[in-house]
Order: C-alpha cells, then sequence, then structure tokens
C-alpha cells in the first residue's frame, strides 16, 4: 500500500514534471493552525463515520476555522481521483468500489454536527459508466430522510465521459444549490485541467438551470496561475451567459512543489475590484477574497443568496 503522504507516492502522474518553486506567502494569505475543541470535535465524527472530507485531501487553509464551528466538506466516493490535474492535491489512481453503505453514513454525520447547511462535494469517477451520479442522489436523499431542515449544496465532477442523461438523476434529487467549478480561464485549460473541457463545463451548469430553474447554480475560479484581468471578466461573462448564480474567486495555493506554479499572489485590491465587477454583471452573490474557496462560509452566503433571489423577483 503506497503512503500517499510522500508527493511521489500520492501524485505519480506528476514524478516527470519540474519542481515549481514556492514562494513565500504573503501576509494576507497566512492562517492561524487548527485546534481547538470544536475541531477536534469535527475530526471525531468524521472519523468514527469513517468519512473523507475534502477540507483534509485538498489542503484547504480554512480547515481550522471552518472545522472549529463544526463546518466541514464531505468527499463521498473515495479520496482516490481518476483526473490528474495539476493544480490538486487530491491523489491520483484506480479508486476502490463505492460504498454503498456511505450516504448513510454521511446523513449521520450531518445530523450529529446539527448542520443546517452542507456540502458535499467528490473525486472524479471516470471509471464509473454513470460517473457516480446514482451516489450523489442517493447521498442527497439520505440527508433529506435523516437532516430534513438541511439545506444541501453539492459540488460534482463534470460528468464529461457519461451519457448526458445521468445529469437528470442528479436534478431529480433537488439538491439546493449545484456547483461545479470550471477552475481557471479556457487558456490555461490543457495545463492546468488537462482532462476537463471548459464548455462541457459550463454547458453542464446551464443544462442544470434548464431542467429545474429553482436550483441555485454556482461555479469558481482561481487566481494567481497565470491568468489576465481580460480573460477572467470573460469568464465572469461566459458564466452570465449560462446563467450561473454565485461564482466564487480565490488564490491558487501550490500544493507541493511538482504541481503547476503560482504566478503570483493577487492582492486583496484586486479581489474587491473582481467581486464589483461580478455583481456589475448580475451574479446574484459572489465570493472574492484571497482565501475563498468553493465551500468557505457556504452556509451563510447560501441564505444571503436566497435574500438575493427574493429581492429580485420582487423587484420584477
Amino acid at each position: 500500500m503506497r503512503d500517499l503522504k510522500i508527493p511521489e507516492q500520492r501524485h505519480p502522474e506528476k514524478a516527470h514534471r519540474p519542481d515549481n518553486s514556492q514562494p513565500k506567502k504573503p501576509k494576507w494569505i497566512r492562517v492561524k493552525a487548527p485546534g481547538g475543541k470544536g475541531y477536534a470535535d469535527t475530526h471525531k465524527i468524521m472519523r468514527e463515520n469513517n468519512l473523507v472530507t475534502v477540507c483534509e485531501e485538498a489542503g484547504c487553509p480554512n480547515v481550522g476555522e471552518c472545522w472549529s464551528q463544526g463546518h466541514a466538506t464531505m468527499m463521498i466516493m473515495g479520496e482516490i481521483c481518476t483526473r490528474g490535474c495539476t493544480f490538486c492535491n487530491i491523489a491520483t489512481g484506480r479508486p476502490d468500489d463505492l460504498d454503498v453503505f456511505e450516504p448513510g453514513r454521511v446523513a449521520h454525520a450531518v445530523e450529529k454536527l446539527g448542520l443546517n447547511h452542507v456540502v458535499i462535494t467528490s473525486v472524479d469517477r471516470d471509471d464509473l459508466k454513470d460517473g457516480g451520479a446514482d451516489h450523489f442522489a442517493q447521498t442527497i436523499r439520505a440527508v433529506r430522510h435523516r437532516s430534513p431542515k438541511t439545506t444541501i449544496e453539492i459540488l460534482t465532477p463534470d460528468f464529461l465521459k457519461c451519457d448526458p442523461s445521468v445529469l437528470e438523476t442528479v436534478v431529480e434529487a433537488k439538491p439546493d444549490v449545484f456547483n461545479h467549478n470550471l477552475e481557471t480561464v479556457p487558456g490555461l485549460y490543457l495545463e492546468v485541467r488537462p482532462g476537463a473541457r471548459y464548455f462541457h463545463s459550463l454547458r453542464l451548469l446551464q443544462r442544470v438551470k434548464e431542467m429545474d430553474p429553482s436550483i441555485f447554480t454556482k461555479s469558481g475560479i482561481m487566481v494567481g496561475l497565470g491568468e489576465n484581468e481580460q480573460e477572467v471578466r470573460q469568464v465572469m461573462d461566459d458564466m452570465r451567459a449560462a446563467d450561473i448564480d454565485f461564482l466564487t474567486i480565490g488564490q491558487y495555493l501550490q500544493p507541493t512543489p511538482k504541481h503547476h506554479g503560482v504566478d503570483r499572489f493577487v492582492t486583496p485590491e484586486e479581489f474587491a475590484s473582481y467581486e464589483k465587477a461580478a455583481f456589475g454583471k448580475g451574479f446574484l452573490m459572489v465570493s472574492a477574497t484571497p482565501l475563498t474557496r468553493s465551500s468557505y462560509h457556504a452556509g451563510d452566503d447560501f441564505a444571503r443568496l436566497r435574500e438575493a433571489r427574493q429581492k429580485k423577483l420582487e423587484q420584477g
């Protein structure tokens, strides 16, 4: 069994890549080390239910803050991904078979944590005929059964290699928020996200809204990978053309020397400018800060998202 703590074993597909230097983080990107009772309690519940979290697997900088408040992003369908994106810290390889009891364990953990809002994500499962769509649907239904008042946000793969009809399986389970991240500008896809297709991801989100307009759609990108401002603003326009409601923009942080290098650290002032521009383009909700991640403050943001939709409806 490989030791996934060793970069070369966790990411064998990146072993041939030259090392990229990791620049020193500016003061606005530094966070406190995780700890405290709340963090320990959340960690215990995750381990008791044999659950994987993207907070740990992706090395999220906000894990200390979120776990101390009892918030965690559940990652279903295992901890090994079939893709090898150059930005991502999740292990690549051949995944195990799906665990049929996992949806129930996720639901139990959500109930135990007393979550008002939960985020459920997954690895890419190109090895499955439906890409894991039915497993997502089962998990949504299990959480609804155990915690009917909990709102559910899913962060899905792109289902690129599946029949288009599999998306209906997920939408029919009625998550409150359907999130799929574009991750970066289209000009960087071959380097950063080689197994994906930019316009396929856009169309996926557009189809969700066409199937069920009541579901909020959400997507996010990282900056600091080598994109420029004009490219970021074009992505905003593309997202709005696909009727995406919620945009997140955060700073890319390089997990290891073998991953895509950080081109630069975008300043808080630039993030504020992106946020202002995005609201001006019609997004209902925008989160654009150096530490923004897909599920960071997701519950609070969802409440504001609903308020924004209601206000828009009242204004006609």
